[in-house]
């Protein structure tokens, strides 16, 4: 388990997130789900990508190049490691809530 300050701020969160639980998704999809423009969503991937977090390919698909973002192992392990300390914070909260703090 271990805070992950690549994968903490909330765009990347959610980059990461959203690409666990499938082999790959296309840029367009994951710039939709997070409501992101091109650019903001190609700075926080390629922070991702340097990190190797993150893999890109790029696909041709009749006229047009696509591009398909997927967790690399690093980065399913690194993303499991900050849930897992992400929940281990909550469950110190939960336990001074508890306690009338």
């Amino acid at each position: 388990m271990a805070f992950d300050e690549i994968i903490h701020p909330t765009n990347r969160l959610q980059i990461c997130a959203s690409l666990a639980s499938v082999d790959a998704l296309e840029f367009s999809v994951v710039r939709d789900t997070l409501g992101v423009s091109d650019s903001v969503l190609s700075k926080q991937v390629k922070v991702l990508q340097t990190a190797g977090y993150v893999a890109v390919k790029k696909a041709p698909l009749k006229s047009r190049t696509h591009t398909w973002l997927s967790l690399t192992p690093a980065g399913r392990e690194a993303l499991a490691g900050h849930l897992a300390e992400l929940r281990r914070i909550a469950d110190l909260a939960g336990g001074a809530a508890g306690a009338g703090l």
